[in-house]
């Protein structure tokens, strides 16, 4: 439908309805104001479409009456402004009266939208708690050479708690003690530091290499390390050791 005839449509019906309350004695159009006025409240949150009627029915019957009061009183200058002045006051009524019913309806859907105090004592406060549980390491001793699965390598010792480790893909560590541990899906080498200063972890899967002096392996949790500051401290995952 164009928009001229939907125009049409919408104005056609509410200018008929203001003639015809125009054209019937006051006291005859006055009543049927006062209905659409009740009907819009009465129909308010229960049929919302007979609600809009009666809005539609008072906004544009009030217009009506006012000429219908104005040529009862005469048609002359005085009878204009009486008339203007109930526009003003029946206009201001009807405004109010719409924003009153606005406002509960909004009321109405926020208290509905609340939930009670009951659910929300006992809703969760804050994410959901992981419980971290750290698997065991398993710390080895390396003499020479050694096999595990995919990964081969030797240890070439210096002195007693020095060396390097040779691995069959070229990759090197120096500055290593010969204790060291795997992750149990195999991703993470773990090396002491010579001197027991710290850990050296290399990731397999990246090629990352990481020394981290003055910290301990204490565990792992999902196939990734879990280090502390001394035997005593409180395991952090290796994003937060390394400040990511």
């Amino acid at each position: 439908m164009a928009p001229v005839a939907r125009w049409l449509v919408r104005i056609l019906p509410a200018a008929t309805w203001t003639v015809f309350v125009a054209l019937l004695p006051w006291w005859a159009g006055l009543p049927l104001v006062l209905l659409s006025a009740a009907g819009a409240v009465a129909f308010d949150r229960r049929i919302v479409r007979y609600a809009e009627w009666c809005r539609r029915t008072l906004r544009w019957g009030l217009p009506g009456l006012l000429f219908a009061v104005q040529r009862a009183l005469g048609g002359d200058l005085i009878a204009w402004g009486a008339a203007l002045l109930g526009a003003l006051a029946g206009f201001s009524l009807v405004v109010l009266m719409e924003s009153l019913l606005d406002h509960r309806v909004r009321r109405t859907q926020a208290a509905q939208a609340s939930p009670e105090w009951s659910e929300l004592a006992l809703a969760p406060v804050g994410p959901p708690a992981h419980i971290i549980e750290l698997a065991r390491i398993e710390w080895r001793e390396i003499a020479g050479e050694f096999s595990d699965g995919t990964l081969a390598a030797r240890f070439e010792a210096t002195d007693a708690e020095h060396g390097r480790y040779v691995f069959g893909q070229g990759q090197t560590i120096d500055r290593a003690s010969p204790r060291f541990c795997i992750s149990p899906g195999g991703r993470w080498f773990v090396a002491n530091m010579s001197g027991g200063r710290g850990e050296i972890l290399w990731d397999r899967q990246h090629g990352h290499m990481h020394r981290l002096a003055g910290w301990q392996l204490s565990g792992w949790e999902h196939d990734q390390p879990w280090l502390a500051r001394g035997s005593d401290g409180v395991p952090v995952s290796l994003h937060e050791v390394l400040g990511r």
